[in-house]
């Protein structure tokens, strides 16, 4: 199927081409990718590419620590989920004393 979708469109097998480019370097955590990916992503015909590669290129030391370091946000954010569907859950009918509690009981 994917290889008739390449063959169909010249442009979905460029765009199937940076995708598996970008999963791949974030995945195997390889930095030095990141700037020939941005530019091959920015001479793309896809706006919405050109796009992230911009914003990605304002925020180039960012990306690349992202990439470069094994530091994760992951155990943070869980912990704000859990926070965000507490507070939810009580909304319209509690108010902050009762939402303490829940959270310090958790």
């Amino acid at each position: 199927m994917l290889a008739h979708m390449e063959q169909a469109s010249p442009a979905f097998s460029e765009l199937y081409r940076l995708t598996v480019q970008f999963t791949e370097m974030l995945r195997k955590r390889q930095p030095e990718g990141l700037q020939p990916w941005l530019e091959a992503a920015q001479a793309s015909e896809f706006g919405e590419l050109k796009s992230l590669a911009a914003g990605m290129e304002r925020d180039y030391a960012a990306v690349e620590a992202g990439l470069r370091l094994p530091y994760s946000t992951g155990p943070v954010e869980g912990n704000i989920n859990r926070l965000k569907l507490i507070k939810r859950s009580g909304y319209g009918r509690a108010g902050f004393d009762l939402l303490r509690l829940r959270v310090l009981q958790t």
